[in-house]
């Protein structure tokens, strides 16, 4: 088992490029995987978490429908921003400035084989890093991601979860709205869910601007607890 986690920080970058290489590092892990059943001395598998900000983008998960994209191909290059068909679980999302995202590439055979506690872990290190922010955040039943006001007609989601995942091996991962722009999702039915609010950090906490290093290195520090993992930068 290899419980270090290779950081590596992509900054701005564009969709297909950031997904692309995720790919790469993706299949890199499930070669080495499949070569390891038959060898003598298996190899190690990596573990990858890749911190990104993507131009204005709206992204369509497999299991998502284009009803949910209110926008057309001249209205999409209005607003500045493109949209893609990818391969992750989940229905439409956005991403933008302001946002951050995490893309763990994961061995989960370096810790659990159980893709709920995946989600589930991922999820919590957002809401212990709302916490710390005095936010009480939480799952709502039946939807992925972090929340808001459960329960209440305020609900309202402000981190965002969609996962491929293959012999273990995941990609994609989570979106957190800091300093966003919530107008874009405006254009969208986020997640394919009716009639429920998006909202940032940076809203929540009333104030003009959030750290968005800090939130990351929170992140992270939660992460890394869940996980029972080592950095490596």
């Amino acid at each position: 088992m290899n419980k270090v986690v290779e950081i590596r920080e992509l900054g701005w970058q564009e969709y297909p490029v950031a997904w692309e290489y995720q790919e790469q590092l993706f299949q890199k892990i499930v070669a080495i995987k499949l070569a390891n059943r038959n060898a003598e001395m298996p190899i190690i598998t990596p573990n990858y978490l890749l911190w990104v900000t993507h131009p204005h983008v709206y992204t369509l998960g497999k299991s998502g429908s284009m009803d949910n994209l209110l926008l057309s191909e001249t209205q999409l290059a209005q607003k500045g921003a493109t949209f893609y068909k990818i391969n992750r679980g989940g229905d439409i999302t956005y991403h933008g400035p302001g946002q951050l995202v995490g893309y763990p590439i994961l061995d989960l055979e370096n810790f659990f084989t159980d893709i709920h506690q995946y989600l589930r872990y991922l999820e919590e290190a957002v809401i212990l890093t709302l916490k710390e922010y005095g936010l009480e955040a939480s799952r709502s039943e039946g939807e992925t991601g972090v929340w808001l006001g459960v329960g209440t007609p305020f609900a309202r989601k402000i981190c965002a979860l969609g996962v491929r995942a293959s012999r273990w091996v995941t990609m994609h991962g989570f979106a957190l709205n800091v300093n966003v722009d919530l107008g874009y999702f405006d254009h969208i039915i986020p997640c394919g869910i009716k009639g429920k609010a998006v909202t940032s950090l940076q809203v929540e906490l009333g104030v003009n601007q959030v750290d968005e290093n800090e939130v990351k290195q929170k992140i992270a520090k939660h992460f890394k607890a869940l996980f029972a993992c080592e950095f490596l930068n």
